[in-house]
């Protein structure tokens, strides 16, 4: 979502960062060009004007201009100011504090996404908190509403209201609120109706059934790929119903990304969660900085952290950790790896959170590199027998050619996927040589990415991630990486 405006912003900061000193103009000149970038991302005009003047204060100052790097503390400073923008550096967290049921109701226009979002929190309260979470739907004007979120509970293993035809929502809210009580339901979820626009009708509804329910957090649904119409109705509701908190859908959209930074500023109101796909498991808890941190190219390392967390099984972790100590990696060792990257949302999503992975990212897109890259080299490895997947080596022309034919690929991309292998097992290989995980954690601490893998850093490489400049905590004075690599 924020890709265009990353790129303008990271245009920017390259210039401010080439100069050794900067005078006051170029601090203006800069803000000038963050202004128009902001703008043409669809940030409200207010929210834009308060930002630009906000950073321009703290920039021109003379403790900024005479420092031994101004242009990385201008950074500093704007990426500072874009946390505080989207809400600051505390995670605004669902209030669940309140005797049970705990209500939450879900509100919003028509097409939002309020139904698909209602079960990907219940999802998550059911899953990372261990709560008993029971669903209600209180649409009756959209055709089979009902129903969607019926089928949504079972994909989910949350329970749902049962279906009574007929019935009006504060009907429903009533029978939602006894049926909670007698299953001793920790959370309940109320999913209301939505319009084509804000009406009074609309809003009569939900205030009846807030004080039949009485939530307590009143989540607003907006669709981000609305840009600034999605800030209208956001202040349109928070002026009739008291939100708590908004839910940002459709993040992974090719929108412009102005909705979610012009959110919180213009309305008060924290956003909560951002829903980044049409799976149930794509719903994320929404972290201001690193938000900020992907918008400005400086990756978001805890993200990628624990979607790893999630999706790596601990004990396929400590095989490979110890296949790895031992310099061994086969195919079978790379289509484990090849099932974590889709699990963990796929090439594109990790590229977007790597720091100053931008570049390649754009690389990937030119070069037509997609997911299904992927999904064609478990194909091929799923083609190979057993003995072929434990010694490549085994594969020769001949064999090449039946896995091209049973995967539906070309022999050249099994050729491909044999020398990624090769590479692999290499590296693999020089591990062990430097001494296992532990050896390699030591080079870490010593010299950063660069004195680890020399290969990476300078001119062309990843330069700018050794000696823990771009991931802090990694270089020299960081935590034990021993026990992280280890993870």
């Amino acid at each position: 979502m924020f890709d265009s405006l990353s790129d303008r912003l990271g245009g920017v900061f390259d210039k401010l960062r080439g100069r050794g000193a900067l005078k006051e103009q170029d601090v203006r000149d800069a803000m000038r060009e963050v202004r128009i970038a902001l703008l043409e991302a669809d940030v409200a005009l207010p929210v834009v004007r308060r930002f630009v003047d906000q950073v321009t204060e703290k920039a021109i100052g003379q403790s900024v201009l005479r420092s031994v790097t101004p242009g990385q503390q201008v950074v500093k400073i704007v990426n500072d100011a874009l946390v505080e923008m989207l809400g600051g550096e505390e995670t605004a967290e669902l209030d669940l504090n309140a005797a049970p049921p705990v209500v939450i109701m879900m509100v919003g226009l028509q097409g939002s996404g309020k139904t698909t979002s209602t079960a990907k929190i219940a999802r998550l309260l059911r899953e990372k908190q261990g709560k008993k979470v029971l669903m209600a739907s209180l649409d009756v004007n959209r055709p089979a509403a009902q129903e969607q979120l019926r089928v949504l509970g079972e994909q989910v293993g949350v329970a749902t209201l049962p279906i009574i035809a007929g019935q009006q929502p504060t009907e429903i809210a009533t029978r939602a609120m006894q049926s909670a009580k007698l299953q001793a339901v920790d959370v309940l979820m109320l999913d209301t109706a939505g319009r084509l626009h804000v009406d009074q009708q609309l809003m009569d509804e939900m205030k009846a059934v807030a004080a039949i329910a009485t939530p307590r957090e009143t989540l607003l649904v907006v669709d981000s790929l609305t840009g600034q119409d999605a800030v209208n109705v956001a202040q349109s509701f928070s002026g009739e119903v008291d939100l708590t908190g908004v839910v940002l859908t459709r993040m992974d959209g090719d929108a412009r990304g102005g909705a979610a930074l012009s959110m919180r500023a213009v309305t008060g109101k924290p956003i909560k969660f951002a829903g980044t796909g049409e799976k149930m498991e794509a719903l994320e808890v929404f972290h201001p900085s690193r938000v900020a941190n992907r918008i400005l190219g400086m990756g978001d390392i805890v993200s990628i952290v624990e979607k790893a967390a999630e999706a790596v099984k601990i004990e396929d972790a400590e095989a490979l950790a110890k296949r790895m100590e031992q310099g061994k990696f086969d195919m079978n060792d790379l289509r484990m790896q090849l099932g974590q990257m889709q699990k963990m949302g796929g090439l594109g999503a990790l590229a977007g959170m790597m720091p100053g992975m931008k570049k390649a990212k754009a690389a990937m897109a030119a070069s037509g590199m997609d997911d299904r890259v992927l999904l064609r080299m478990d194909a091929i490895i799923g083609s190979m027998t057993q003995k072929e997947r434990v010694n490549p080596a085994l594969l020769n022309a001949k064999r090449k050619i039946r896995v091209a034919n049973g995967s539906g690929t070309q022999v050249q991309d099994v050729n491909k996927l044999l020398k990624m292998h090769q590479e692999m097992s290499k590296a693999m290989k020089q591990i062990k040589k430097m001494g296992g995980l532990k050896g390699l954690a030591s080079m870490f601490g010593k010299g950063g990415l660069d004195a680890a893998m020399p290969g990476l850093g300078g001119p062309g490489g990843m330069g700018g991630l050794g000696g823990g400049a771009g991931l802090p905590g990694l270089g020299a004075g960081g935590p034990d990486l021993s026990k992280f690599l280890k993870k």
